[in-house]
């Protein structure tokens, strides 16, 4: 911490402005991660218990009742609300076949969830593949300052080199702190999330089946 301190005390606005950058990038992911790991908990559980509650259920008001009470990130409710829809006639959405109309809704619902699951992973891999560079640009920045600053007082030797130099390369470290823990939580949540897909996906296509057997049966 002393020499981040002296290589803050000692740099210009351009390396303050590359510090400031990554303590806001780090904070941004640190945000990220802690909220997804909530989500993405809450969801997985919640699709384990659910889904099986459901297709149990004796019937489907039953069924709609014990989704609304596991389904708390509100991913499967939205896909039984798609199957049981019945739109009125008269628009685009309604001119083609059912089972195309109904695929569709299904497909739109299922896109909207798997948005909710896979908000900020954009960030996170952002985060993970810019980082470790704006700290290298602070480092070369504060090479540059620092021997500037030497030049032009006239005197060069190790002593006076290696100390700002050194400090310098703490902007480095800080790059890759800020990336490690983003890359990490992104390939670990990519796994949860493309997990949660296949469930969503399972169980919007047996809905899709039991909305076009009511549909014959009708």
């Amino acid at each position: 911490m002393q020499e981040l301190s002296d290589f803050l005390g000692q740099t210009d606005a351009v390396g303050r402005a590359v510090a400031l950058l990554l303590l806001l990038m780090s904070i941004s992911a640190w945000v990220v991660i802690l909220w997804k790991m909530w989500v993405l908990k809450r969801a997985g559980r919640d699709l384990q218990r659910a889904v099986p509650a459901f297709w149990t259920a004796g019937s489907l008001d039953d069924g709609r009742t014990r989704l609304g009470k596991m389904d708390r990130e509100k991913l499967l409710l939205p896909l039984l609300d798609a199957a049981t829809l019945r739109p009125g006639s008269g628009t685009l959405e309604t001119s083609g076949r059912l089972d195309s109309q109904l695929t569709r809704r299904l497909r739109d619902a299922l896109h909207r969830a798997l948005a909710h699951l896979q908000f900020g992973q954009v960030l996170l891999a952002s985060i993970g593949a810019t980082a470790p560079f704006v700290g290298l640009f602070g480092t070369v920045w504060g090479i540059y300052h620092a021997l500037a600053s030497i030049s032009a007082a006239g005197s060069i030797t190790i002593e006076k080199v290696a100390a700002p130099v050194g400090e310098a390369l703490i902007m480095t470290a800080a790059g890759l702190a800020v990336a490690i823990p983003a890359v990490l939580a992104y390939n670990i949540y990519g796994k949860r999330v493309a997990a949660c897909e296949a469930e969503l996906e399972g169980f919007a296509h047996d809905l899709r089946e039991m909305a076009l057997d009511a549909q014959r049966d009708a």
